[in-house]
């Protein structure tokens, strides 16, 4: 990553017009993660005001963001100017913004300093309760003259302010920017920021010593000729995927929104909150997701995995049956469609490490250390797996269903004569484009469901919802998808593996019963094995509440 060149540091003030869900959800569903797509806008973080007492919120700035710019010059191009007009900028935004007090500057970076011990809030899911979260903001205007006034205010801070801050309790890292080149301005500013931990010596004997030294003196007396002191918490970080549930649950959220992008909203459905946005991986694919469950951003997050030719529509009746049972609303879930969907599969060739990298790609975009757990089925049940054994220290746990630990033999010869099925078919959208068609789809449901599933009721209507969700797959993305499936093995990565995990398999499902039980006695120290009667290839899908019960045994084993 490159270093931070500068920073664009915004103030708000909110009017008392505008609701607190409105104003939250657009800044941490919209604004921020929009800009944090940028290449050169490495972090972003927004801060709340600890210094408000006696203050009024609509005309002091209780609000700030900061965001951290590898290349300045950027912030003057098409890329990034265009966020701030149609079509990528918003009504809503338009609406939230007319009733907010903005400050918005950029800054070059001139100088830092850091503590040998300083625990960096931009590291992935860095807490607020344990890292330097408080900001302390310093903003100095020099006097107008020579050019050493400036030379001696940096020589001032480099040389003794920021060494004797090091000393204070707390203190983790000094910078000190100057207004950037990149604008004109009608006078030059230094704004100078220090992070430090929460328990910290801010007022103490230490911090005393470091403003009260005679060169300090001197520089207030001469060089200085305004200064502003802002003292912040750390409030929320942002990443490039949005996953703020707190806002849209809220009681004065208004109606639901959608982003022009036609992927990314936020509503409520059956009174629980819901973000739908996207991940794009280092090499272009688009990776569509849905996040609910608790609101708390701090709250374990498990994440679905599907199998291939399907949306995370077949996670449904499980997600519904788990987070309706109180004990398990302190998780968050998140699905995801995986490569293979759509025809926008990434340049890279899938394999199962690409598929496993991707998890990790939409953990880091979420801010997300380490999943609690990762739940996938058949491709997904092995794209778990992998990354459990690939990244043990970013998976907590990991369940993994009706799959195999290494590509039967004549895989590829199978879907190989799938695929002619579908392409002699020849069925195609509206764009035009080919999709899988309702032949392959028949054939492919027949195999994944037991015959008591057609029983003309609810679950031969989740057949049908199955059915159609294949047929409308992209033919070349389900060519592409499915060839990870045709050359892997990672029986030798699981004898040595120390994560938890679980095998799950549907009675009805071929061989696969037979040979999830083996690939449990040569785990690692082992893990559980689980049978659901009933059921095919897809055991969230026939027996719902049954997997979830499978489910909770295992999170709270």
């Amino acid at each position: 990553m490159a270093p931070q060149a500068g920073i664009l540091y915004v103030t708000m003030a909110p009017q008392a017009s505008l609701p607190a869900a409105q104003f939250h959800d657009w800044y941490d569903n919209e604004h921020g993660p929009l800009r944090l797509r940028l290449p050169y806008i490495t972090n972003g973080f927004r801060y709340r005001a600890n210094d408000m007492d006696g203050k009024d919120p609509t005309k002091e700035p209780e609000w700030m963001a900061a965001y951290d710019v590898t290349d300045m010059n950027e912030m003057t191009k098409e890329q990034y100017t265009r966020l701030r007009r149609e079509p990528i900028q918003t009504q809503r935004e338009r609406d939230t913004m007319k009733q907010i007090k903005v400050d918005r500057k950029f800054y070059d970076l001139v100088l830092v300093r850091t503590s040998s011990n300083f625990e960096d809030i931009e590291q992935i899911g860095a807490q607020t309760k344990d890292v330097a979260s408080v900001l302390v903001a310093r903003i100095f205007t020099l006097k107008e003259g020579a050019k050493d006034k400036e030379e001696e205010f940096l020589k001032w801070y480099d040389e003794e302010h920021l060494p004797m801050l090091e000393k204070v309790p707390g203190w983790r890292r000094g910078r000190v920017y100057k207004s950037s080149s990149i604008e004109p301005v009608n006078e030059v500013q230094y704004l100078a920021l220090h992070n430090y931990l929460p328990e910290n010596g801010l007022g103490g004997e230490e911090f005393q010593a470091a403003i009260s030294t005679p060169w300090k003196k001197d520089i207030v007396a001469n060089v200085i000729d305004d200064r502003s002191r802002r003292t912040f918490d750390l409030y929320y970080t942002f990443g490039p995927a949005p996953r703020d549930l707190a806002a849209p649950a809220s009681l004065d959220a208004l109606a639901s929104w959608n982003y022009s992008d036609g992927v990314t909203k936020t509503y409520k459905e059956k009174e629980r909150a819901i973000v739908e946005s996207y991940v794009t991986t280092a090499d272009g694919a688009v990776l569509p997701y849905r996040l609910e469950g608790s609101t708390n951003p701090e709250a374990p997050l498990i994440i679905l995995c599907n199998s291939v030719l399907v949306t995370w529509g077949i996670w449904d009746a499980f997600v519904e049956h788990f987070l309706s049972d109180p004990k398990n609303q302190h998780f968050r879930i998140l699905r995801y469609n995986s490569r293979g969907r759509t025809a926008n599969t990434g340049s890279q060739n899938i394999t199962l490490d690409v598929l496993a990298a991707d998890i990790i790609t939409i953990l880091d975009a979420l801010r997300v250390p380490k999943a609690a757990s990762l739940f996938g089925v058949s491709l997904g049940g092995a794209t778990v797996l992998n990354a459990a054994l690939k990244y043990p220290s970013r998976v907590g746990s990991f369940i993994s269903c009706d799959t195999n630990s290494k590509s039967p033999a004549g895989n590829s010869t199978a879907w190989a004569e799938r695929i002619d099925i579908a392409e002699k078919q020849g069925i195609k959208a509206q764009s035009g484009e080919p999709l899988v068609g309702s032949e392959l789809a028949e054939k492919t449901v027949r195999r994944w469901f037991v015959p008591e599933s057609y029983d003309g009721g609810v679950s031969e209507k989740e057949i049908q919802r199955v059915k159609d969700m294949v047929a409308s797959n992209s033919l070349d993305g389900f060519k592409k998808g499915v060839r990870a499936l045709f050359d892997y093995d990672v029986e030798g990565l699981m004898r040595s593996s120390k994560v938890k995990g679980a095998f799950v398999v549907g009675a009805g499902d071929g061989v696969l019963p037979k040979t999830m039980a083996e690939m449990a006695k040569n785990y690692g120290d082992g893990v559980h094995l689980a049978v659901i009667d009933g059921a095919g290839h897809l055991p969230m899908v026939e027996k719902p509440r049954e997997f979830a019960d499978v489910v909770e045994r295992f999170m709270a084993g």
